[in-house]
């Protein structure tokens, strides 16, 4: 079906002719010169309707596609409800027809080496989503560079596992989401070490450059773990944006930091917390916050 859009939308090349749409190929074209303005149209018209009291869905999408399914969702699915369109219950011959048709249809989606690969890894990165607690943005793009290391060759040999927490682990850091090496190795049950090396070989093959993990993020976690009131929240921030503007936070771990500033604050607002209790829920040494510290206090003249 084609039909013209306003008329007062001409065409971008010519000048001359109207804008048509072609509801059934998704194109807007030009009626004069042919030419293709947007080849892919959203249907705007109403949702379909159901009469039958059924309960079906009535919204036209289905499930969004993702990155991190093994199909990207777009994979056919046979209704497991043995009902045809109009509600009625399929035959005895037709419901051993239509449970072939499924069984085939769930062997077919995954007969390629990358699908089984997919699969078993996405299963992983669902499992480590629930345990870490990360959104959907970071898992897209753990999912993204994981495609992209098994495009170049770099899956081959190595542990499926690791692989796909050291993506997670390098898209915690490119959305600046606060987990730690510690973190994922602890939620993978995977040695630290393994997920650090595959992380480096990620960065060194993919070309990824990752921004520097800013330490103010880190103090809300640090605070919640430690039970840390609002306000010493607050000072530690303050602290930072001093030591930053000063700069002196390149080159030290953030968490420790986060962890130091902390523990200054607590001792200007005369909050009860010892460095071990600051250190356990930073995942750092007591020396790392007792060194940090001095270079805190000596920096800024606390």
């Amino acid at each position: 079906m084609v039909k013209p859009t306003n008329p007062k939308d001409m065409c971008p090349r010519c000048g001359k002719g109207s804008v048509v749409t072609d509801t059934n190929n998704g194109e807007n074209f030009c009626g004069k010169c042919g030419f293709v303005i947007t080849d892919k149209v959203e249907e705007s018209g109403p949702e379909w309707r159901s009469f039958s009291n059924e309960g079906e869905n009535k919204s036209r999408t289905g499930v969004p596609t993702s990155l991190a399914m093994h199909d990207m969702g777009l994979a056919t699915v046979i209704s497991p409800q043995n009902r045809d369109s109009t509600g009625k219950p399929l035959t005895s011959a037709m419901k051993s027809t239509i449970e072939r048709l499924r069984t085939w249809d769930n062997r077919s989606q995954v007969h390629e080496p990358a699908d089984r690969n997919f699969r078993q890894a996405f299963s992983e990165l669902d499992r480590l989503k629930d345990k870490l607690v990360v959104g959907d943005s970071v898992i897209e793009k753990a999912a993204y560079i994981y495609r992209k290391a098994l495009e170049k060759g770099l899956v081959r040999g190595r542990s499926i596992s690791a692989l796909i927490a050291s993506s997670l682990y390098a898209a915690c850091r490119d959305t600046e989401t606060p987990r730690t090496l510690n973190d994922i190795g602890q939620a993978s049950n995977i040695k630290r070490n393994d997920i650090a090396r595959c992380y480096r070989l990620l960065l060194r093959e993919l070309n990824l450059k990752m921004p520097v993990v800013d330490p103010v993020k880190c103090i809300s976690r640090i605070a919640s773990k430690a039970g840390l009131s609002e306000k010493t929240k607050r000072s530690a921030t303050k602290i930072l944006v001093d030591a930053e503007e000063q700069k002196i936070t390149a080159g030290k771990d953030p968490m420790g930091l986060a962890a130091a500033a902390l523990y200054v604050a607590c001792v200007a607002n005369g909050e009860n917390k010892t460095q071990r209790e600051v250190a356990d829920a930073a995942g750092v040494t007591e020396v790392t916050i007792r060194n940090r510290y001095k270079g805190l206090k000596e920096a800024l003249d606390l």
